[in-house]
């Protein structure tokens, strides 16, 4: 029987990471497989919640693991997906699920069904929307300088010309293929993560699921956005990252890191100019003509510092393939 590990990560969400395993019980009903809830060094007495919550519940296809470091979101996972199953098997497929968000009761099985019926994906996602319903972008192209330029200039015109290289998709009405899909709800076949690698753990958080998409794609393999799968997210609760907030240095780490490492450092830097370009754009616009759209505070003056500071920097090895964060699983 096929089967399928669902994978959550929790960083100081405890109860929210136990409602989102609630969720993906409910949705592996008739499906072989469990439930790895990691805890990513929390510190704040997550572990001992989430375990027992487990034991409340009397949740017996769950388990929890402790990474023992928080070294960020693509490496929590690596250590649920390097753990297995409990007692040792290997999943068919692995569903990576965010601690904020709720899979419906036929979420996994859509995307299961659709996995099993087009042996060329390597990676579904969900359509994914917020607790009122407004749908979030869930599928998207890769990034490029262009879409870089079109991103920061938040412009009109701009954005017309530029149109075929927007990042953020329209929500699809039925399942499309696209380049990639949202990290809060995927599944990922496990036959394709033993050719192309895990996560790359050198990405703390952001651009870790692009980057396994666009490696899945240069081996041959298809993303598809899955329509009837659909996924509830509430969205930046561990993080707290917001476009109202100044962005920390790890988004510009995973940005830079994105496309260096994929397109070389060169076009790291040009593209790094073509958004410093998108930002005087939208600042003219702004001086002109009081716009309200803008980028997150001191964005263009952090963006130029990091470049300043790495650009110079050579791209160091993938890690999510050859390393293991240390695990402890319950007994």
């Amino acid at each position: 029987m096929t089967s399928v590990l669902v994978s959550i990560v929790n960083w100081r969400t405890a109860e929210m990471a136990l409602s989102a395993a609630e969720a993906a019980l409910a949705a592996l009903e008739g499906i072989d497989g469990a439930i790895t809830i990691v805890d990513n060094a929390s510190a704040d007495g997550s572990e001992a919640v989430l375990r027992e919550g487990v034991l409340r519940h009397g949740w017996d296809r769950v388990r929890v693991i402790q990474s023992g470091c928080n070294g960020g979101y693509g490496a929590g996972n690596n250590v649920a997906i390097r753990a297995g199953l409990p007692g040792g098997g290997r999943p068919d497929f692995v569903y990576v699920l965010n601690p904020d968000a709720f899979p419906a009761p036929g979420a996994i099985r859509a995307l299961l069904d659709h996995m099993e019926q087009h042996p060329e994906t390597a990676i579904a996602g969900s359509f994914v929307h917020g607790p009122g319903g407004d749908a979030d972008a869930s599928a998207f192209r890769f990034f490029s300088m262009g879409s870089e330029f079109e991103d920061a200039a938040k412009t009109g015109p701009i954005s017309r010309v530029l149109s075929r290289w927007i990042v953020p998709l329209p929500t699809p009405s039925e399942t499309t293929r696209v380049d990639w899909v949202t990290g809060a709800s995927l599944m990922l076949r496990q036959s394709v993560l033993d050719r192309i690698g895990l996560f790359d753990e050198a990405y703390f958080l952001y651009f870790e699921e692009t980057d396994l998409c666009l490696r899945a794609a240069r081996a041959g393999y298809a993303t598809d956005h899955v329509r009837n799968s659909e996924v509830t997210h509430i969205g930046s609760v561990s993080t707290g990252v917001s476009t109202l907030r100044r962005l920390p240095g790890y988004w510009f780490d995973s940005r830079w890191r994105y496309f260096a490492k994929n397109y070389g450092r060169s076009y790291a830097l040009a593209a790094t100019g073509a958004r410093a370009a998108g930002c005087l754009v939208l600042g003219l616009r702004r001086l002109l003509g009081g716009r309200s759209q803008q980028n997150p505070p001191h964005f263009l003056r952090d963006l130029i510092a990091h470049s300043l500071r790495t650009g110079w920097r050579s791209v160091v090895p993938e890690k999510g393939t050859a390393t293991a964060a240390p695990a402890r699983s319950e007994p």
